[in-house]
C-alpha cells in the first residue's frame, strides 16, 4: 500500500546559514510494506527535515520524491517498478527532480533498479539514511548507491517525524538472526541489534508527551530483545511505566523466543494488551524444518496453552505460507488441522513465493504447481473467515474498552478503534473524544469488525 508520510520540523536543525542552496526543497515520501517500513519512512522525514528539507504531500510539486520499499514478495518489487515508470514522466518534464529508491528493495537488487530504472538518482539500504542529505547533493548522472550494511545502526539518537495520532509505532529491534528459508530479511537489514532500554523509553515519553496512547514494539523478531542488560519482559514493564501511555502492543514475536516472563507480563500488566500475532507458517514438522523455523509443532503449541492458560482472554493470529517446496498433500492438511485446532482470531496467508537469494531459492525446486497452491490457500482463507466469523460473532452481547482512534469512512457518526484484544469496533460517536478508552456494548459483527453501541468513558 502506498503511504505518503509528511515531513515536520525536529529539535535542533541545522542552521539555515550552514545550508546549501540545494537544500530547503520539498520533498515527498511514499512508503510500501510492513510497519517497519512505516517506521523507516518516520526516520528519514526527521534527518531530511533536521537537515533542512521542507515537506510535500503532492508527488507533482516535490523537488525531490523517495519512495521507501518492500523486498518480502516480488510483487511488491515490480509493483515499484511500475511506480518509477509513472514517476519517469515527471523526471523527463523536471530534470532536476531528484528521485530515489530506499529501504529494502534497494539494499537488494541496487544494480538492477539502476539497469531497469538509469533515471533513478539514489539508491539507499536499511542502514543509510543518515546519508541522505549528502546523496541527495550528490545525486548527479550516475545514481548515488549506498548499501553498506551497519550492525551498529538503529536510529536510536533519530526522533522519527511521525503524523498526528493516537497510535504510535516503536521500533526497538533491527535486523534479524533467524535466516528463515523463505525470508530476505537478514540479507537486507543485517543482523539483530536492539535499541537500549533507556532510550526506548525515552522515546515513549515523548510520544505520550505528544498526545499518544497505544504504542507497538517493533522488530523483526521482537520478543528476541536484549539490549545487553535487559530482555523482552523487562521492556514490557519499564515502558508500561510511562505516564500518558495506556496499552502497549509489539509485533511480530517469534515462537522461540515467547518466554515465561514475557507470557507473565501479558497476564498481568493491564497495559499490555491481551492480543499477540503468532507466526506458525506450517502445521508440518517437516516442513518447519525445510524452512529453517527452529521450532516444531509441539513447542508452539506450548506456546499456545500457556498464552490462553495464563493471559486472559488471549486473542492470537498468526502467519501461514501454503504450497512451500516439497509441501506434500498430508503435510498440508497437517497445517490445516493446526488452524481448526488453535482457531486463530486472524491470519495473514500467503501461496509460497520463491525470492532470489534467499536459503529456499537456493536449495530448494520450486516444485508446487501453481494451481495446487491457489487451491490450497482458498481452503485455508475459507476456514479462517469461518472461525473468525464465530470468534466476532461470540462477542456480541460482550462489552469492550475500546481506543477510539478516529471517524469512521463509512459514516460521520460513528467512530472506530481497537479493543484491546485487536478487534476493530465501530461504535456511535456520541460525546466520546478521539483517545479516549471507552467501554462499549457489542450488538453485531462481521468476521472482521464489531459493532458497538452505547459507548462510555472507562477502562
Amino acid at each position: 500500500m502506498k503511504q505518503p508520510l509528511p515531513l515536520a520540523s525536529v529539535a535542533d536543525p541545522i542552521a539555515p546559514e550552514a545550508l546549501t542552496p540545494f537544500r530547503n526543497r520539498n520533498v515527498y515520501i511514499e512508503n510500501y510494506g510492513c510497519q517497519m517500513n512505516v517506521s523507516d519512512s518516520e526516520v528519514i522525514a526527521s534527518i531530511l527535515a533536521g537537515a533542512g528539507y521542507g515537506s510535500e504531500t503532492d508527488m507533482r510539486s516535490a523537488d525531490i520524491i523517495l519512495l521507501n520499499t518492500c523486498a518480502i514478495r516480488e510483487k511488491a518489487e515490480e509493483r515499484v517498478f511500475g511506480r518509477l515508470g509513472e514517476i519517469s514522466s515527471l523526471k523527463r518534464k523536471r530534470p532536476d527532480l531528484v528521485l530515489g529508491v530506499c529501504g529494502c528493495m534497494a539494499q537488494r537488487i541496487a544494480d538492477q533498479i539502476a539497469e531497469r530504472a538509469p533515471y533513478v538518482d539514489l539508491v539507499m539500504g536499511p542502514d543509510s539514511y543518515r546519508n541522505l542529505p549528502e546523496a541527495i547533493e550528490n545525486a548527479r548522472g550516475a545514481p548515488y548507491i549506498d548499501t553498506r550494511l551497519d550492525p551498529l545502526e538503529d536510529y536510536a539518537d533519530i526522533a522519527p517525524v511521525r503524523a498526528e495520532g493516537v497510535k504510535a509505532w516503536l521500533t526497538i529491534q533491527r535486523g534479524c538472526d533467524k535466516f528463515c528459508a523463505f525470508c530476505v530479511v537478514p540479507f537486507v537489514r543485517g543482523r539483530e541489534r536492539s535499541v537500549q532500554l533507556e532510550n526506548v523509553v525515552e522515546e515513549a515519553r515523548r510520544l505520550a508527551d505528544s498526545g499518544v496512547k497505544e504504542i507497538t514494539l517493533l522488530g523483526q523478531t521482537v520478543n528476541s530483545y536484549n539490549d545487553g542488560r535487559h530482555d523482552f519482559a523487562d521492556l514490557l514493564e519499564a515502558a508500561s511505566e510511562v505516564n500518558g501511555i495506556e496499552r502497549i502492543r509489539f509485533t511480530s514475536p517469534h515462537p522461540s523466543d515467547a518466554t515465561d516472563a514475557m507470557i507473565r507480563v501479558m497476564g498481568s500488566n493491564p497495559k499490555v494488551c491481551s492480543h499477540i500475532h503468532l507466526p506458525l507458517q506450517s502445521g508440518s514438522d517437516e516442513v518447519l524444518t525445510r524452512m529453517r523455523r527452529d521450532y516444531r509443532v509441539k513447542e508452539y503449541m506450548e506456546v499456545v496453552e500457556k498464552l490462553r492458560a495464563n493471559v486472559p482472554g488471549a486473542a492470537i493470529t498468526t502467519d501461514i505460507i501454503v504450497g512451500f517446496p516439497g509441501e506434500t498433500p498430508a503435510q498440508f492438511e497437517e497445517t490445516y488441522r493446526l488452524m481448526e485446532r488453535v482457531r486463530y482470531d486472524g491470519a495473514f496467508m500467503f501461496k509460497y513465493s520463491e525470492r532470489g537469494g534467499t536459503v529456499a531459492q537456493k536449495r530448494y525446486a520450486d516444485d508446487i504447481a501453481e494451481a495446487e497452491k491457489i487451491e490450497r490457500l482458498k481452503r485455508i482463507i475459507a476456514l479462517q473467515e469461518s472461525v473468525s466469523a464465530e470468534i466476532y460473532a461470540s462477542k456480541i452481547g460482550t462489552a469492550a474498552a475500546v481506543l477510539a482512534e478516529g471517524v469512521s469512512k463509512r459514516s460521520g457518526d460513528d467512530l472506530f478503534g481497537k479493543t484491546d484484544d485487536f478487534k476493530t469496533c465501530v461504535f456511535p460517536k456520541g460525546g466520546v473524544e478521539i483517545g479516549s478508552i471507552v467501554q462499549v456494548e457489542i450488538v453485531n459483527s462481521t468476521p472482521h469488525t464489531l459493532i458497538g453501541r452505547s459507548a462510555s468513558r472507562g477502562g
